[in-house]
């Protein structure tokens, strides 16, 4: 897109990051979305421009939200990360001494550290899963109990696309003395508290004109930027990622863009990048506004524990991808800040991480899906910005 109307601003020494924002549209292939960026709990980068319609060509406004699909997952494990510092959860307690009913098909001995970090394997339903079920929760949660695990637990990562969120949500509902799901608490103790627009469970409130709609990739786009092996398996059925993807639409809606009070907990998530940003800065910088404790904020940023047969993803088909307590974590394959960084990306290019060390939050979303796995060059091309300027300590 030549010259977008680029909005927002960016603290003095920060300009590199809105040319670089600038390009994604003139270089990268961008449509419309948003950056914003947190330094040390203040607000450096908020950045919005192009287009939230591709079809109407309605631009992107300040208070534009968009679905950000797996950056999703970041949020829900701030939610287990409060339960955490609230006393309520331990995450090498095994799951069914929370949900006793989880201790089925040889899931007894999987910890809350091993289903968090995707090696629990149960990436997919065996039964069909539709609206009406991830819709009655005490439905959902006998459904998820006698699931059996794909492999023998610890032993292997294969990435949980969408079954993780219910998983973590009925461990939610199970330590939470109010018995909430999990959209509704991170809505009542996350994102209220913190004023931010950002919500798993979209809302009837809010309209249409506020939301971006997504525009997909074609198929030269596809077969250029997927590698071969992964595209093939999307493509199959029966392949484990085709089958862990199950449910990844349940999102959307042909009328009202996004489906209102659906909860998808590891895909739904629809906000602002500012909201993102301010939410991973909390995380970044001490936590106090949520009263994080400062154990559960060293166990977030803490190395990942692989597998016993290491990082290997037998969903994603790729090797080195690190998980932790239901987060991405900075890493070889996908390196965001420094080392103890940790957040989530979402398909297409979306990602939101906390980097501790710079007390950095960090935020991108778009309308526009990409088909990078290991990193969007238009988020890319921003982070780098971001770091190229702040202190060589810090970086």
């Amino acid at each position: 897109m030549q010259n977008p109307i680029i909005e927002g601003y960016v603290s003095p020494g920060f300009e590199a990051v809105r040319d670089a924002f600038a390009e994604n549209f003139s270089r990268r292939g961008e449509l419309g979305g948003a950056c914003c960026v947190y330094y040390r709990g203040e607000k450096i980068v908020d950045l919005w421009g192009g287009v939230r319609n591709k079809a109407t060509g309605e631009p992107w406004q300040e208070d534009t939200m968009v679905i950000v699909y797996s950056a999703t997952k970041g949020l829900a494990a701030m939610t287990l990360a409060l339960a955490h510092s609230r006393g309520w959860l331990n995450y090498d307690e095994r799951v069914c001494k929370y949900w006793p009913e989880f201790a089925q098909q040889g899931k007894e001995t999987i910890t809350v550290r091993q289903l968090l970090a995707h090696q629990a394997g149960l990436f997919a339903f065996d039964e069909q899963a539709d609206r009406s079920l991830i819709a009655d929760l005490d439905r959902l949660a006998v459904v998820l109990a006698r699931q059996k695990p794909a492999w023998e637990p610890g032993t292997r990562q294969g990435y949980h696309a969408i079954t993780l969120g219910y998983f973590e949500g009925e461990l939610l509902r199970r330590v939470d003395p109010q018995h909430r799901s999990l959209g509704q608490f991170f809505q009542d103790e996350i994102a209220t508290p913190l004023g931010l627009d950002l919500y798993i469970r979209l809302p009837e409130a809010i309209p249409n004109s506020r939301l971006a709609t997504m525009a997909r990739p074609g198929l030269i786009a596809m077969l250029l930027g997927f590698p071969p092996r992964f595209l093939l398996a999307a493509f199959n059925r029966r392949s484990n990622i085709n089958r862990a993807l199950v449910g990844s639409l349940f999102p959307h809606d042909e009328q009202r863009i996004y489906a209102r009070n659906v909860e998808v907990p590891s895909g739904s998530g629809v906000g602002t990048a500012r909201a993102m940003a301010q939410a991973y800065s909390v995380f970044a910088s001490g936590g106090r506004p949520l009263q994080l404790r400062a154990a559960t904020l060293e166990a977030l940023s803490a190395a990942a524990v692989p597998p016993t047969r290491g990082f290997y993803d037998e969903c994603m088909l790729g090797d080195g991808v690190q998980f932790s307590l239901g987060f991405m974590q900075h890493g070889p394959v996908w390196s965001f800040g420094n080392e103890g960084s940790f957040g989530s990306p979402g398909a297409g290019g979306s990602l939101g991480f906390a980097d501790p060390k710079a007390g950095i939050g960090y935020a991108y979303v778009t309308s526009q899906m990409g088909t990078s796995l290991t990193g969007d060059p238009r988020e890319l091309a921003l982070r780098c910005a971001v770091y190229s300027v702040i202190p060589p300590d810090y970086r």
